[in-house]
């Protein structure tokens, strides 16, 4: 009886039984791979009750922290067990993603604010390969952490990993061609599963797709638009218990008519007019350098400059602010033109300039079929292909440094046709202005593509989606913020509207979100009732991937990084309130100690009775 009130006991594995107040950290991992189902029910749900065991082998004096991926700013100080555990009810699963050493910081930072002895940290998860960086991770003696992780019944799951389409250029009627890859992260082959594309709100497309088992394939979906403005997207999939990345949000406009800007010099060309008059995707407006209106210039998404013989400063300028905020620009000299003037302007928009006139004749050569404006043109190109021939031209300087791609070249490797990026636009340089003295370019087939492509790719190119949780400026371009409009972002299903933040830069905007947007969805972009364009939202495919470490690889990597106050609990042949007390208190011996007394009471009163002589 004297031992058993002693309360004796055997430590584990050098551990030491503290007295006094703890201060322990619980992180519950409520990403999306908890929905996986466990041999108990969901991932969460089982980790919520492995939280509850942890909590009721420490007593109510005791301080408790709860930690989820959301980092939630009430979540940054401890509680007591009873508003720990109302706490642990409300937790539900969230987009949020975070890596273990992101984890284990967090839990240390609260920690050090605290002057106690009995500091326990735990980290309950199913420890995908993706969040494991305990490469990053320092040492700290001061904090005893304790790894519970729980495993799927079948880390399996098929899901949309990105989408894209063929062309940059969306016309109306015309037929556009999106790629989907799908990833198969199963043991099993995946076949004739349904993919469905819906686009503001009605089923455009569906296609079946094979995937064999750990791969993934890429599917192209065809379809037409018919109607100008905002295109809300949703690809959708079929896949079961892990849902969040079976669709894929995406968001692109299409204009009715892209406007044009032709600068004549001293006549109009006619040309350039005859070819976008006659196409009704243009609108095109033309005028002379001489009385040029700048507030047609910010409104065009191309503008061509024709037979100019000289660059005004002024006109430089304004160009120049129209192509770096994402305006194109191409260029067919005159033919008497100022060089210098020519040679600041170009250099201005990091271009390569005109050095010089050749009047040898010679012929375009090469056609480069990967540029943008020549994507879809050629199937393949024949040997005797009819190029067109040039009688005169401007030599095109040859600086690495303006990033030049050749559209053409001719004979002798230089360029006929070039582009440059400048900022956010595209300028395009012709050696030869649009005269047949010069060339008969405007004669050859290739003259019509090359020019419509150039106008259809001056379209903004906006991104057709984001992610969750990526903290990202939005370009939104030119808007006009006046009077009493606000600008918002809304989604009416689901009954959502914020004001971002809006950031000037020059003549366009960006927008900061601030990770407000916590549910992948299309959105509307609106300026007062104005719709200005589609912002799609998805969740970041990280947590697709459910390859989970198993407990030898967690160990072995414990014991590589030399994590000695790391130890990943076993829970397979008992309880984990059971382990963690025999963790903290040792084996106690003191149950064995009064069954001993028993026993030897019990025999004392036989002797007694029985052999009292």
């Amino acid at each position: 009886m004297v031992l058993s009130f002693a309360q004796p006991f055997i430590p584990i594995d050098g551990s030491k039984v503290r007295k006094g107040q703890n201060y322990v950290s619980i992180y519950l991992d409520n990403s999306f791979s908890m929905n996986a189902v466990s041999a108990n029910g969901s991932l969460l749900q089982d980790a919520k009750n492995k939280a509850l065991e942890i909590v009721s082998t420490y007593k109510n004096t005791d301080r408790f922290q709860l930690l989820t991926n959301d980092f939630e700013g009430k979540h940054q100080r401890f509680f007591s067990k009873e508003e720990f555990v109302e706490m642990l009810k409300e937790i539900d699963v969230s987009s949020s993603f975070k890596s273990l050493s992101q984890i284990i910081s967090r839990q240390k930072d609260l920690m050090n604010t605290e002057n106690g002895e009995n500091k326990f940290a735990y980290i309950i998860s199913d420890f995908q390969k993706n969040i494991v960086d305990l490469n990053k991770v320092k040492s700290d003696t001061s904090l005893n952490s304790f790894l519970v992780q729980l495993k799927a019944v079948k880390n399996t799951n098929l899901f949309i990993d990105s989408c894209w389409f063929e062309s940059p250029v969306k016309q109306l009627n015309q037929l556009l061609k999106m790629k989907v890859r799908i990833v198969n992260n199963s043991d099993k082959e995946v076949e004739k599963s349904p993919l469905k594309l819906l686009i503001n709100g009605k089923q455009k497309a569906i296609a079946s797709f094979d995937v064999a088992a750990n791969s993934q394939t890429e599917i192209t979906i065809p379809f037409t638009v018919k109607e100008p403005g905002i295109q809300n997207c949703v690809l959708e999939i079929i896949d079961f218990p892990v849902t969040f990345d079976d669709k894929y949000f995406l968001s692109f406009s299409v204009t009715n008519k892209t406007p044009i800007l032709l600068i004549n010099g001293e006549t109009e060309n006619s040309s350039i007019k005859s070819l976008f008059k006659g196409d009704s995707s243009f609108a095109l407006q033309s005028t002379f350098d001489r009385n040029i209106d700048y507030a047609v210039l910010t409104k065009s998404k191309l503008v061509v400059l024709s037979d100019v013989k000289n660059i005004s400063s002024g006109m430089s300028t304004e160009i120049q602010k129209f192509v770096s905020n994402g305006g194109s620009l191409a260029i067919f000299p005159a033919a008497n033109s100022d060089l210098d003037s020519y040679r600041k302007f170009l250099q201005n928009l990091n271009s390569n300039y005109f050095t010089g006139l050749d009047t040898v004749n010679t012929k375009v050569s090469q056609i480069n079929i990967n540029h943008p404006v020549y994507k879809d043109v050629f199937e393949n190109i024949p040997e005797n292909i009819d190029l067109p021939s040039v009688f005169s031209h401007f030599e095109i300087s040859k600086s690495n440094q303006s990033g030049e791609e050749p559209l053409m070249k001719l004979r002798n490797g230089s360029s006929f046709i070039c582009s440059n990026s400048f900022g956010k636009g595209k300028v395009y340089i012709s050696a030869v202005p649009l005269s047949e003295t010069f060339s008969n370019l405007t004669k050859h087939a290739l003259f019509v593509p090359t020019m419509f492509n150039i106008a259809l790719l001056s379209e903004p190119q906006q991104k057709l989606f984001y992610f969750i949780s990526n903290e990202e400026l939005i370009d939104v371009g030119s808007i006009d913020i006046s009077g009493e409009k606000v600008l918002k972002i809304t989604n009416s299903a689901i009954n959502f509207e914020i004001i971002p933040e809006i950031i000037k830069n020059n003549i366009n905007s960006s927008i900061n979100t601030h990770n407000q947007i916590k549910e992948a969805q299309n959105y509307l972009l609106s300026n007062g009732n104005q719709q200005l364009m589609g912002l799609s939202f998805n969740y970041l495919r990280a947590e697709s991937d459910l390859k989970c470490l198993s407990s030898d690889e967690i160990i072995k990597s414990i014991e590589t990084q030399g994590l000695k106050n790391f130890k990943l609990i076993s829970i397979e042949n008992k309880s984990l309130s059971q382990e963690l007390q025999e963790l903290n208190q040792g084996i106690r011996l003191w149950k064995i100690f009064i069954i001993l007394a028993l026993i030897f009471l019990a025999i004392e009163i036989f002797l007694l009775r029985f052999f009292k002589s």
